[in-house]
C-alpha cells in the first residue's frame, strides 16, 4: 500500500468524498446554463451554518444573484478580468461580513451577558473580529457549494466599497468575496499549479 493511500484510508470519509471536495475541486472559471436551484442554495449555506466562529458570532451575511437585473448592477464594479465569467455564472454569491454581529450575540452567546457591549465598545476588535469569522465561514462555504455538486469560482477582485454599498446599503456589511457557482463547463480549468509539502508548512512540537 502506497503512502498515498495511507493518507486517504486515514480519513472517515470515503475517498470519492475527499476528492470531491479537496483533491479533484478546482477554481472554475466557466459554467454550463444549467441553473443554480433555491434547493441547492438553502442546502449549502444550511450546511455552512455550522462552521466554528469565535463565540458563535456568525457574522456571514449572503446575497445570491442570478437574475440579469442584479447582475447588471453586479458587473461594473467587478475587475476586468472577472467580468465575463461573472456574467456568465449562473448564480453569484456575494459573501460579506455584517460589523454589526454583536447585536446578534444575545441569542448566539447567552452564557456570557456582557458580550454584545463588548464588541459595541470597541468599533475595530468588532470590525476585525467580523472579518476575521466571515473569513471561517467563507472557507466553509466554498466547500458547502463543492458538496452540492457544483464548482465555485472564488473572487477578490472586484471594488469592495462600491459592492458592499450597491448591495447591502444600510453600511453595515463589508463584501468579502464573491463566488461565482455552477456546473463547470468543459476546459473550466487552469492548469492545476503546484502546492506546498507537508513538510514545508507543518512542524509538530
Amino acid at each position: 500500500m502506497t503512502e498515498t493511500q495511507n493518507l486517504k484510508d486515514a480519513l472517515v470519509i470515503n475517498e470519492e468524498s475527499q476528492n470531491i471536495l479537496f483533491r479533484e475541486a478546482r477554481t472554475a472559471n466557466a459554467f454550463t446554463d444549467e441553473p443554480v436551484t433555491d434547493e441547492q442554495i438553502n442546502a449549502i449555506f444550511d450546511l455552512v451554518k455550522w462552521a466554528p466562529t469565535s463565540m458563535n458570532n456568525q457574522p456571514l451575511r449572503v446575497v445570491v444573484i442570478r437574475s440579469e437585473e442584479a447582475k447588471a448592477r453586479l458587473l461594473p464594479h467587478m475587475a476586468e478580468g472577472n467580468r465575463e465569467k461573472t456574467a456568465k455564472a449562473p448564480a453569484v454569491a456575494l459573501l460579506a461580513a455584517d460589523l454589526d454581529f454583536h447585536e446578534e450575540m444575545p441569542q448566539l452567546f447567552p452564557h456570557f451577558e456582557g458580550a454584545r457591549d463588548m464588541f459595541a465598545a470597541d468599533d475595530q476588535m468588532r470590525a476585525a473580529t467580523a472579518e476575521l469569522n466571515t473569513g471561517l465561514q467563507i472557507g466553509y462555504a466554498i466547500i458547502g457549494i463543492r458538496a452540492a455538486g457544483l464548482a465555485a469560482g472564488p473572487m477578490t477582485g472586484f471594488d469592495a466599497d462600491a459592492i458592499s454599498k450597491e448591495f447591502f446599503p444600510d453600511g453595515k456589511h463589508r463584501v468579502m468575496v464573491a463566488i461565482n457557482m455552477g456546473k463547470p463547463a468543459e476546459n473550466a480549468w487552469y492548469d492545476r499549479l503546484p502546492r506546498l509539502a507537508f513538510e514545508e508548512v507543518v512542524e509538530t512540537l
